[in-house]
């Protein structure tokens, strides 16, 4: 199977930050979860695919052809979304579907509409009486209706409620049951990621700070709970970072398995995505 997303050795930097090295890659019929806090990269990394910007170093490849030299050919088959609705408040839906049947070759009027029924979108009223859920819907509805292959999605979830979230995560998945499709992800909101993603890659302060299958690495780390004493013999080298209350301590395990054989009364339990990412950055900061 061809990948849908070749990023190497992608560098860009801006004055006080930079992107470094960055690689990883996604195959077609599958999520990518692009993870990070604030500031980590992860929308430069997607403007530089969307080629919004320039990029210092390295190759990225969309769906099999250069996002440079075949910049055209290639955004013909992206569908984007980013965390702003990009549609002016004075227009309708309607206008919209106008406007956007003459930049793509592809355009389903169609299914834009039938997207605009299914998201109960008004084709009729303004922009600006949407809420936020239901411009986030006019934004993917539009992705998704001259039939791309690839959609790329910056906080296409954040600030939304729990059951609009629910309902476009049910359209993302719906979208790669055709394997040649894919969708990368960025999102705050890790819990939706485990419920779709099928691939993570974590930015942290520009750089690549782990990747992966999500159930690989679900599986791979883990949270100890334990005393002060107990932390203090425990060899640092199977820690990933750790945190110190009154109440007791916590560190994240690289390996659970091999962690509980060395240390069998020490409780290990299952991690979350969150708690990868907060234990990441604690561990750096020590």
């Amino acid at each position: 199977m061809k990948n849908a997303i070749e990023v190497s050795h992608l560098t860009k930097a801006y004055g006080d930050f930079a992107l470094e090295d960055v690689s990883f890659s996604l195959p077609g019929g599958a999520i990518l979860g692009l993870i990070g806090e604030n500031g980590a990269g992860k929308t430069t990394a997607i403007k530089c695919m969307l080629n919004l910007i320039r990029r210092d170093g390295g190759t990225i490849r969309l769906l099999d052809r250069d996002n440079l030299e075949e910049e055209r050919a290639v955004k013909e088959d992206l569908g984007v979304v980013l965390d702003e609705c990009c549609f002016h408040d004075g227009l309708r839906p309607r206008d919209a579907g106008k406007i956007l049947s003459r930049i793509y070759r592809q355009w389903d009027g169609a299914l834009f509409r039938d997207y605009c029924k299914k998201f109960s979108l008004p084709v009729d009223k303004m922009v600006k009486t949407f809420s936020k859920g239901m411009k986030m819907k006019l934004s993917i509805a539009a992705a998704l209706s001259h039939h791309p292959r690839l959609l790329l999605l910056d906080e296409a979830t954040g600030g939304l409620d729990p059951v609009v979230r629910d309902e476009l995560l049910d359209e993302f998945l719906a979208f790669i049951q055709d394997e040649d499709h894919a969708v990368l992800l960025s999102s705050h909101i890790t819990s939706d990621l485990e419920k779709c993603a099928d691939y993570i890659v974590y930015l942290h302060r520009g750089r690549v700070a782990l990747q992966g299958a999500k159930d690989e690495l679900l599986e791979h780390y883990g949270r100890a709970a334990c005393s002060r004493a107990d932390l203090a013999q425990i060899d640092p080298g199977l820690l990933v970072g750790k945190r110190e209350s009154r109440f007791g301590c916590e560190a994240l395990v690289k390996d659970r398995r091999a962690f509980a054989r060395r240390y069998p009364n020490i409780t290990v339990d299952p991690v979350t995505l969150e708690e990868i990412m907060v234990f990441t950055v604690r561990g750096d900061r020590q």
